[in-house]
């Protein structure tokens, strides 16, 4: 019995244990669902944080935007009624037969009439204005007031928009507040995409239960629930992605998002996010800047049918794209229109009436990203001193900069029609010639044009900037200057110009300089020792001052680089690009006053306030009358020396100076020179360093004289002033002669520095004046 009872109590614990389960199985789930709350409201909280982060921090990467040189018109202006049109197509505005709103115009025999378009510059606000401006035969006339008829002194167009500097996803906006938003746009996107939008809480539960019954019927995805909060989180937050998980992480983030901001901030942050085309490589987002895009206008101007169409493209923007399919954009435009009527927005002679009007999408433009890749990049280096990269791109910045679109185009024009022409005339192989040019404003040395390559879209090797070629002939002013400055030298002091051994300790062999028409001259006046660019009379003549004169002349002139102090820097070998030789030419143009180059003028930030200004800054490291000789040897290359042709090539009355450059085995061709406003360096040559063929004068001075045929430059003017005194010479021995006589010619002198001694009229001169000349 004993062990029967101990058999039967060893028999009941079985059912003890499972009495005891459902405790245990209520443990269970206790220690799964407790942890995954605890996750939930965990990662719900991460969620938040990152919501607000985002949100409350800077919510777009916003591109630099970097502007020309506005246009500025006044009385007396040289500048043509068809050089302004040209400015105003640039600036996409619109011509009309009643300009009623900013950016249109109209013709009116030499008359022009337009609306300016309200504009933060970096000196203030711009307010539009009616203006009429009159032309005659030498250019602007007379501007007034359109309505009152008032005279007006000076007007500013808004610059034309030449470039962004995008982040790394290439997204372009504008940003826009709630309040610069039209209310019918406003009122359309809640109709069209989002009726409860005022109302839901981040979510539309019943929209969803019909999406999802509509999209169970067809088998696919036909219709979405999403409501503008969710397209916004989507948009702003998630990947593209069709999972399960993004569809809840896109709820969850948008009830939060719902939580913590009103509904105007949410709709106002659509309105800038919402993505609404492509242009090239840059993505078109938010409304402001997709009624530039397509239309040319600001929000506030646009019409009604406009806005139906932007809000209709939400759906699909490639889809509806009314360049590529504007019958499709049209019917999605007027079912917009449609809604616009049931939801009372619209009467309904006003949605059969905008039914009936076109889409007046403006033509494509071409991205601003590589309008002007050369002088961008030259943009992008100067930036570089005071910005980092991440500001330049996401930042949101106004890069005000010198660029002048007009004289831009005509650069390009002369360089490749002049590369194509050379090619032909020297059988070059077709498209192997390179070149570039820089043009700068003297009086403000301002960069206002800048061509890299021969096609100048491409934005590969920038030879404006990158180049580092010998620079040959170009470098023989310093020299002449530095000989200038001692006062031991005149313009019609005599050089020598017969053969010439230099030792040189580090070679094997001494040097003998050779001048390019393999002769010698013997005893040569200074300035014709320069217009004919005597490489043995220079060599002497740099050798006499001293290379450290020479070389610290250079550095005086603007040159930054290392020299070596070689004799054979006399004639050229060293290397400099087209700016570095820009710069040192420009010190020359303006008369002996060093500027640094530049082609900013002021930095905004996102809100239109000054960050930087780039003022002219000035220094003086040439004398004055040392300027004044130099320029006047200078301009006697253009009218005696090797680049005479320039009398034949140039307008009448187009007084130049400069110098031509050429380098051993006619590598490089070089061109500097300056009128009284502008100077333009041009180099032509090939990558490879093959020959050319062609000399300074035969190539790159040809294509500075198409250009300088296209501008309206104003001819050179060297002013003398007391301390100067102007004295007739002979040629040929350097001494004082009569005006009268054939072999006279006129040079300026410092005063008392003029030659004494007086030379009679050689009566065989004139056969000799014109072999030399």
């Amino acid at each position: 019995m004993a062990g029967k009872k101990k058999t039967q109590r060893r028999r009941k614990k079985p059912v003890r244990s499972r009495r005891k389960q459902p405790r245990k199985k209520r443990k269970i789930w206790r220690y799964i669902l407790l942890p995954a709350v605890l996750v939930f409201i965990a990662y719900a909280i991460y969620l938040d944080v990152s919501i607000r982060d985002r949100f409350e921090g800077n919510r777009w990467e916003i591109p630099a935007r970097v502007y020309a040189s506005p246009l500025e018109l006044y009385p007396g202006l040289a500048l043509q009624k068809s050089a302004l049109l040209a400015e105003l197509k640039r600036l996409n505005y619109r011509r009309v037969n009643k300009p009623n709103e900013p950016g249109t115009y109209r013709v009116q025999g030499a008359a022009v009439t337009l609306i300016s378009r309200a504009f933060a510059f970096w000196d203030g606000e711009e307010a539009s204005r009616q203006l009429r401006i009159q032309f005659d035969q030498s250019g602007v006339q007379r501007i007034e007031q359109l309505v009152t008829r008032e005279s007006i002194s000076l007007a500013r167009l808004d610059p034309a928009h030449i470039a962004s500097i995008y982040p790394r996803h290439n997204e372009d906006r504008i940003l826009v507040q709630l309040k610069e938003v039209p209310v019918l746009m406003q009122q359309a996107l809640i109709a069209v995409e989002d009726r409860k939008f005022k109302r839901h809480p981040g979510i539309d539960v019943s929209a969803i239960a019909r999406a999802l019954y509509s999209n169970i019927k067809a088998g696919k995805t036909v219709q979405g629930g999403s409501t503008l909060t969710q397209q916004l989180v989507k948009n702003y937050f998630l990947t593209s992605e069709r999972t399960l998980s993004r569809k809840i992480n896109e709820a969850m983030m948008a009830v939060l998002l719902e939580l913590h901001y009103d509904k105007d901030d949410i709709l106002e942050s659509y309105l800038n996010e919402v993505y609404l085309g492509q242009d090239g490589q840059r993505s078109i987002h938010g409304f402001a800047l997709a009624s530039q895009f397509y239309f040319g206008r600001k929000l506030k101007h646009l019409k009604t049918e406009q806005i139906a169409l932007l809000v209709g493209m939400v759906k699909g923007p490639s889809y509806f794209d009314p360049r590529k399919h504007p019958k499709r954009a049209t019917r999605r435009r007027n079912a917009v229109l449609d809604v616009m009527h049931e939801r009372g927005l619209l009467d309904k002679n006003e949605r059969n009436r905008f039914k009936k009007s076109g889409l007046n999408v403006n033509s494509a433009q071409k991205a601003a990203l590589t309008r002007y890749p050369a002088f961008l990049d030259l943009v992008k280096r100067q930036l570089r001193r005071d910005y980092r990269d991440e500001d330049l791109s996401s930042a949101g910045l106004r890069i005000f900069t010198t660029l002048r679109p007009d004289i831009q185009l005509k650069t390009e024009q002369a360089l490749s029609g002049k590369l194509k022409a050379l090619e032909r005339g020297y059988r070059l192989t077709a498209g192997r010639l390179q070149g570039a040019v820089l043009v700068t404003d003297i009086n403000s040395a301002e960069v206002v044009a800048v061509v890299g390559d021969r096609k100048p879209r491409s934005s590969g090797f920038n030879r404006a900037l990158d180049a580092v070629r010998p620079i040959g002939s170009l470098v023989k002013p310093a020299v002449y200057l530095a000989a200038l400055k001692t006062q031991q030298y005149s313009l019609a002091s005599m050089l020598n110009d017969d053969f010439l051994r230099v030792e040189q300790a580090h070679e094997d062999k001494d040097w003998t300089p050779k001048n390019y028409d393999k002769e010698y001259h013997g005893q040569v006046p200074l300035f014709q020792a320069l217009a004919h660019s005597y490489n043995v009379a220079t060599v002497r003549l740099g050798m006499d001052v001293g290379l450290s004169a020479v070389i610290d002349m250079l550095y005086d002139l603007g040159v930054r680089r290392p020299i070596n102090k070689f004799p054979s820097m006399l004639l050229g070998t060293l290397a400099l690009s087209p700016l570095e030789v820009a710069q040192m030419y420009q010190t020359l143009a303006a008369s002996g006053f060093y500027s640094p180059l530049r082609s900013i003028r002021a930095v905004l930030d996102i809100n239109a306030e000054p960050l930087n200004r780039y003022p002219l800054s000035v220094s003086q490291v040439v004398d004055a009358e040392d300027s004044l000789l130099i320029n006047y040897g200078m301009h006697l290359v253009t009218k005696f020396g090797t680049a005479s042709q320039l009398s034949s090539l140039l307008p009448q009355g187009l007084n130049a100076a400069g110098k031509t450059g050429t380098t051993d085995k006619l590598r490089d061709s070089w061109f500097a020179g300056y009128t009284q406003d502008y100077l333009s360096v041009v180099w032509l040559g090939h990558d490879d360093d093959k020959p050319t063929r062609f000399t300074g004068s035969s190539g790159a001075m040809q294509v500075w004289a198409s250009l300088f045929n296209t501008i309206d430059a104003q001819p050179l003017q060297l002013e003398s002033d007391d301390a100067i005194e102007m004295t007739w010479i002979d040629i040929q021995s350097g001494n004082r002669t009569d005006g009268h006589c054939q072999n006279a010619i006129q040079l300026p002198f410092r005063r008392g520095t003029a030659p004494q001694q007086h030379s009679g009229c050689s009566h065989n001169i004139i056969d000799w004046f014109k072999k030399v000349f």
